[in-house]
């Protein structure tokens, strides 16, 4: 990520006062309205690996123990991550630094994963890139020894407590402006001969800065690169939302995850992380990021930055609160399961389901507030609890109310963001044929405001 060359979008909207949340029991009906918000608890999709974000001490200094529990911890005013990205230095030496927030956030059962933006000095070459002759590539014949320094990256975090889920091969090989190119066919020779050498955790590649699919279309199409890539890895700046799904994926992707690994939405202005309605567009971005691209995990920038979901002095943002009506009530191990996902022009929802909970997140982006009713199919609920975020709430817990049958109603806030949370009886099983791996047991409590 180069703030210096992203474009960013910036979106202006009006604020207006919002209107409390209100649930009120429904009569269940047989045949549900158009609108009506429709959740198939035994038509399971992807297994969420989980959200969070980068800590780069290199750059912007480590996070404090403080902070390092607001952004791992899942109690009152923490933001409950269960991924943390850190970063592969070419120097060897300074891999210490990654070290104590990644111990502690998997003492708090998150995933740790690590992306490298350059081999060391000694394996690299400049090379004339459409005229750029300071442009940036790894020697042709170091690819072993680039292996292996990212084998003894693996090793050095393990013997100092920290075990990776997954080493990256490259961040954003084809926006390398200040780090190191690779070209289709050069990540492509990489994923065939070399990332099968690399042991003791999960490969991810290529880590695209706009989830462009040329980078990643010659490793699906070979059998032998696909069989070396665990993770596939993209970026999401400034993609599409029509440029989301992935059919080649869905089509040779069987036993792979996909992961969104970095992004920052909708621009990164200083101090942007609290502007409201602007900080509604981040779960807005996360809905399209689960549903449409049916990610498995979402991860975004600096954790801790003036438009990050913390801010500089360790305390929540606008942004980070959209980001934790996902990150925590959706633990790790948990299922997608259909929902009607647009039921109303400004209205989007996604359900989820794990540990005898449904969750869903319900996002109103319209000026005035929406009734909108939920029905459960396949399984029942006893009781649902809620969450809001809109101009004046964060994360502030609703009243709980009983459901009917497993109908309920809710008037969502204009410009919010609210989360349901119910208890499960009756589920049915389903066939989950559209996620990658087998569902864990989940030990994790959801722990709300």
């Amino acid at each position: 990520m180069s703030v210096r060359f992203k474009k960013t979008i910036s979106v202006i909207l009006a604020c207006l006062t919002a209107l409390p949340v209100m649930i009120t029991a429904q009569t269940p009906v047989k045949v549900s309205a158009a609108n009506d918000v429709t959740i198939n608890l035994s038509a399971e999709k992807q297994i969420i690996r989980g959200f969070g974000g980068i800590n780069h001490p290199a750059w912007i200094g480590d996070l404090t123990a403080a902070q390092r529990e607001t952004a791992f911890g899942n109690g009152q005013n923490q933001l409950g991550f269960s991924i943390l990205r850190i970063y592969v230095d070419p120097d060897r030496n300074n891999w210490y630094r990654e070290v104590p927030t990644a111990k502690r956030a998997i003492e708090q059962g998150a995933l740790v994963f690590a992306s490298p933006w350059n081999p060391p000095s000694d394996m690299i070459e400049t090379f004339n890139r459409n005229g750029d002759t300071n442009a940036k590539r790894l020697k042709y014949d170091k690819y072993v020894a680039y292996a292996q320094h990212l084998n003894d990256f693996v090793t050095y975090m393990k013997n100092n407590g920290v075990n990776l889920y997954a080493v990256s091969v490259q961040n954003e090989p084809d926006y390398a402006h200040d780090w190191t190119w690779w070209t289709p066919q050069e990540m492509l020779r990489f994923m065939k001969e070399n990332a099968g050498s690399i042991n003791n955790t999960k490969v991810m590649a290529p880590e695209s800065f706009q989830y462009l699919k040329n980078m990643s279309d010659p490793i699906l199409n070979d059998p032998q690169a696909l069989a070396n890539m665990d993770i596939l890895g993209a970026h999401t700046y400034g993609t599409q939302f029509s440029d989301f799904p992935y059919p080649l994926f869905k089509q040779k992707g069987t036993g792979k995850e996909l992961w969104m690994t970095e992004v920052y939405y909708p621009n990164s202005n200083n101090n942007s992380a609290d502007l409201w309605p602007e900080a509604l567009d981040v779960s807005y971005h996360m809905h399209h990021a689960m549903v449409e691209a049916d990610f498995q995990a979402y991860v975004w920038w600096y954790i801790r930055r003036q438009y990050g979901p913390m801010k500089e002095d360790g305390t929540i943002s606008k942004r980070g609160y959209n980001m934790a009506h996902f990150s925590k009530f959706i633990r790790p191990g948990y299922v997608r399961v259909d929902a009607t996902k647009n039921p109303d022009t400004n209205t989007y929802t996604s359900a989820y389901k794990g540990d005898n909970k449904v969750v869903i997140v319900a996002i109103n982006r319209g000026t005035s507030a929406a009734s909108q009713r939920f029905v459960l199919q396949n399984g029942n609920a006893s009781t649902v609890s809620s969450w809001v975020t809109d101009v004046s709430r964060n994360l502030q817990a609703g009243t709980p109310i009983s459901a009917s049958s497993g109908t309920f109603t809710a008037t969502l806030p204009p410009q919010s963001v609210t989360t349901f949370v119910a208890s499960l009886t009756g589920v049915s099983s389903g066939s989950n044929t559209d996620s990658t791996y087998e569902v864990e047991t989940v030990t994790n409590q959801i722990a709300g405001n």
